[in-house]
């Protein structure tokens, strides 16, 4: 049974990977995650990872027009993709790509006034994907530099803590945005990031983190294929993690239970 972007509106819906080298990637995330991989069904250049038989993002090939850096994407579900776009515009942020009809929605890029790049999708999402459960990603966070005026913008054109049935909760806890769709934490926001920052960690980004069984096995394997650490190791009470950038350079982050530590 299909859902609509409408029923889940202003949550994450999907995260995808623009790449330069989609066979690389493939095998890459492979081994880090241990992905597999069928190719999506809106054509060439792109595929769907599966982690034991359940969808978990999408992966696509850089068409060179874009001039865009291979990344990770939140996409985030809305139920009129122009309204959103003509949000966005009028409150000074940038629509990068879209609407565009793609597959069995629409789809749109864009980056929010601080300049992190996000995407929104109209149309059918697959049931049961939700961040923080299942084989989706363990969470999503915004690192920008005004944590409070990044919920403002993002509140205004997804439709957060509005009064519409359904819609996602926001709550500030600890000098972070905490975001909630039902009962579960979708989306963090941080405050301190530095626009003009050479090291894109501290650039204003959103940051896509995913579980996985051990930390140094997923370093290691990343290692093995050309990733690299991005950052030291993190160690709170529960879990252990690390930033990875993949074989092209895309940032992502793995957290591992605290007792995998080897």
């Amino acid at each position: 049974m299909s859902t609509s972007s409408d029923e889940v509106f202003g949550a994450p819906c999907w995260v995808s990977l623009l790449t330069g080298d989609l066979d690389a990637a493939q095998r890459f995330y492979g081994a880090v995650l241990g992905w597999e991989f069928r190719p999506d069904r809106v054509g060439d250049g792109s595929a769907v990872a599966f982690h034991h038989g359940t969808p978990v993002a999408g992966l696509s090939a850089l068409s060179g027009r874009l001039g865009m850096p291979s990344a990770w994407t939140p996409y985030f579900a809305v139920d009129d993709a122009d309204v959103t776009a003509a949000r966005i515009r009028e409150r000074g942020a940038t629509m990068a790509v879209g609407p565009l009809a793609f597959g069995t929605g629409r789809a749109a890029l864009a980056a929010d006034p601080a300049g992190a790049v996000f995407g929104f999708w109209q149309g059918e999402v697959i049931p049961d994907w939700s961040v923080g459960r299942g084989t989706a990603p363990a969470w999503l966070e915004l690192r920008t530099r005004d944590a409070f005026a990044a919920a403002i913008f993002y509140g205004e054109v997804l439709d957060w803590a509005g009064d519409r049935p359904g819609c996602c909760t926001v709550s500030y806890e600890q000098d972070h945005v905490v975001l909630r769709h039902g009962h579960e934490t979708v989306a963090r926001i941080s405050g301190g990031a530095l626009e003009e920052d050479p090291d894109p960690l501290v650039r204003p980004r959103w940051h896509v983190h995913f579980r996985v069984p051990d930390l140094e096995e997923a370093m290691e394997a990343a290692a093995r294929l050309g990733g690299r650490a991005a950052s030291p190791v993190s160690t709170s009470s529960a879990s252990r993690s690390v930033a990875l950038a993949d074989s092209d350079g895309a940032l992502f982050t793995v957290v591992a239970p605290r007792g995998s530590a080897g």
